[in-house]
């Protein structure tokens, strides 16, 4: 995982956008982080002091994970550019048509079996 500044994160996942536009996916988390070991957030707050959270945010597209944190006065800015990007890439987050391999194969089980076991009539 590559922890980036914000415009070089933003670029990037511009980019993974870009090459899952065909085939692929990209997903992008968002998790609340101090970015601080439990150890130090105990000396913290024992301290009294109070400790500023972040927002850490992980983008994959299953071969490279990107992350970046944003901070309380990065977050509006964060918000827009963020919001450009997905709407500028909206055509790739329609839902793809699914090859259902499962339903066609059944439908061709059927098909075999109904026409291979028709039983003979007898005459009489």
């Amino acid at each position: 995982m590559v922890l980036l500044q914000l415009d070089p994160f933003l670029n990037e996942l511009t980019s993974m956008f870009e090459k899952s536009k065909d085939k692929g996916s990209v997903w992008v988390t968002l998790k609340r982080s101090s970015l601080k070991s439990k150890l130090q957030k105990r000396k913290l707050s024992s301290a009294g002091e109070s400790i500023e959270y972040r927002c850490l945010i992980r983008a994959t597209d299953a071969k490279k994970t990107i992350s970046t944190s944003v901070g309380a006065k990065d977050h509006l800015r964060f918000q827009a550019s963020y919001a450009t990007i997905l709407k500028a890439h909206m055509t790739a987050l329609k839902k793809r048509e699914r090859k259902d391999r499962k339903k066609s194969t059944e439908a061709e089980k059927k098909e075999s079996t109904s026409t291979t076991t028709s039983k003979p009539t007898k005459k009489l």
